[in-house]
């Protein structure tokens, strides 16, 4: 394998095609904007499946790593109603079917797995170019260049590639999600752990619902959801915490208040977190020396699958690179196709998921859907 692979991003995707590729003995660059793998939180809990991410991590010989870092008793669920009472409860079988793993401490596992210098920290993209017979030139903000001759584009919802390949563009859903924290609930916020439960917790209603998962340590992780136009959100001043988490639980009046208190006692600021989407079924032609995987070609409605789609194309992509060393572009076609094929897929299902929690019918399409997965 002659070919260099130059990787933009250091998300869960790209360094899982950076470690199939290693474990291959094909060598890489993975060029990522931030200055070092700390400089910024890398987000809450995350399950990983046992028929994409699971398997992906098993390319990467790296899933005794993985289950060391799993969360026991994390995949319970629950669905309550606004008043606190129980719809639904499902307890953590133990089956590790969908176990819980912090991103953070998954990032960390593939990037010790990397050989050093493999990751240049401090390089954020600033344009791209074709040259021509498959040839690219990236260019960095701090000046600097590369010439590459197999590009890959795993750099996120506004991947600075994917113009290469497609003219689309991310847009908004009609739904934003305002991420909050509470810090050792157990002791400082009993009742709102206790709703929460040990697991993931859902209370869904037409247009709205608040969402929480029990990390590491106590932490209560919440994702406040609000079917809003994004000038809406625009009217709140989020540089004043308490004022803002106040305004986003006044669209909660009369729920329990071990269910506002997930938003008005944050120990954190809250963020406000927009959602946006690819086209459902986003595809290109074929562009010789360039693809890309996870949310920067398929990028859709949250629904748990992002972060393994993304693994599991960065493993797809690396094990069809090293079967075909002297072919890469049949090896970049035959993983396109199949790319197209469960992006779809996982964005459909994503689109429908989100008309269970905040439809019509919510709470109760919900309650149904987790039953009848019970039943399968």
């Amino acid at each position: 394998m002659h070919t260099p692979v130059t990787i933009i991003g250091a998300g869960l995707g790209g360094l899982t095609l950076a470690r199939v590729l290693h474990v291959h003995g094909i060598p890489s660059t993975v060029y990522e904007a931030e200055t070092s793998p700390t400089a910024r939180a890398q987000g809450g809990m995350l399950d990983i499946h046992d028929y994409n991410g699971q398997p992906a991590l098993r390319a990467a010989g790296l899933i005794e790593e993985f289950r060391s870092l799993i969360l026991e008793g994390r995949q319970a669920i629950r669905v309550l109603d606004r008043d606190g009472a129980v719809l639904f409860e499902r307890a953590d079988d133990g089956t590790d079917g969908r176990p819980e793993v912090l991103r953070g401490e998954l990032r960390r596992i593939l990037l010790d797995s990397l050989p050093a210098g493999t990751v240049r920290w401090g390089h954020k993209v600033s344009g791209v170019r074709a040259l021509g017979e498959g040839r690219h030139e990236v260019t960095f903000a701090d000046g600097t260049s590369v010439v590459t001759s197999l590009l890959v584009g795993a750099d996120g919802a506004w991947s600075r590639v994917r113009p290469l390949l497609s003219d689309a563009t991310p847009q908004y859903i009609g739904r934003s999600f305002v991420e909050t924290f509470l810090l050792d609930a157990d002791t400082r916020h009993p009742a709102s752990a206790k709703a929460v439960g040990g697991g993931s917790l859902f209370v869904p209603e037409p247009g709205k619902g608040i969402q929480a998962h029990r990390e590491s340590g106590g932490t209560l992780h919440t994702y406040v959801a609000l079917t809003e136009p994004q000038d809406w959100f625009a009217a709140i001043d989020f540089t004043d915490p308490a004022a803002a988490a106040a305004r986003i639980a006044r669209e909660f009046d009369g729920w329990a208040p071990e269910l506002t208190a997930l938003i008005t006692a944050g120990d954190t600021a809250p963020v406000l977190r927009p959602l946006h989407a690819l086209p459902i079924g986003h595809r290109w032609d074929r562009v010789p020396g360039v693809t890309l995987l996870g949310d920067a070609a398929h990028l859709s409605a949250p629904n748990g699958e992002g972060a393994n789609l993304a693994m599991y194309d960065g493993a797809e992509l690396g094990k069809a690179i090293a079967a075909h060393p002297d072919a890469v572009e049949a090896a970049l076609a035959e993983y396109e196709q199949t790319m197209f094929l469960r992006g779809a897929e996982a964005a459909a299902e994503g689109t429908q998921l989100h008309e269970f929690l905040f439809g019509d019918h919510a709470p109760h399409s919900l309650v149904a859907a987790f039953t009848e997965d019970d039943l399968s």
